[in-house]
């Protein structure tokens, strides 16, 4: 019962399950983000000639430690959100917000990967990102109509 859908919304599963997501796809993105750049910055320079020159001097620049901060105080955002959706059953707006923030993320991610056809940082848990937004949001709003109807 604990974590599966009941009546009083969704369990720990389907909440937490952000975090996880979360935690999967940016592990990919810390192990890939620093290389990837160093490597291919010259090529979508020279690709992509309007995207403009200081862009492509701060992707060059990119710091690993600053880089890894930052997936840390977003994990802290994510974990959060994470919490929240479990205390309120799923029914959270900031939790809500953040799994369809992080379904977009994935999106751009899938598009960055198209643009330069081929694998980027992100693209291969991207598709995690999307089925997990997507199928979280239609549980959780099942719960929120049939509570709604009960009033």
């Amino acid at each position: 019962m604990g974590d599966a859908s009941t009546d009083e919304g969704v369990g720990a599963a389907v909440t937490l399950g952000l975090l996880a997501a979360w935690a999967v796809h940016d592990l990919e993105e810390l192990a890939t983000v620093p290389g990837w750049l160093r490597r291919n910055v010259p090529e979508l320079r020279r690709r992509f000639p309007l995207v403009p020159e200081p862009v492509w001097r701060r992707a060059e620049r990119t710091d690993p430690a600053e880089f890894t901060a930052a997936v840390w105080v977003m994990g802290t955002v994510v974990a959060a959100a994470a919490v929240a959706g479990r205390l309120s059953g799923g029914r959270s707006g900031f939790y809500r917000s953040a799994l369809t923030g992080f379904g977009l993320h994935g999106l751009v991610h899938m598009a960055q990967a198209v643009a330069v056809r081929g694998c980027t940082p992100g693209s291969v848990t991207s598709p995690l990102l999307v089925g997990h937004s997507r199928a979280r949001s239609r549980t959780g709003r099942k719960h929120s109509e049939a509570s709604s109807s009960t009033r």
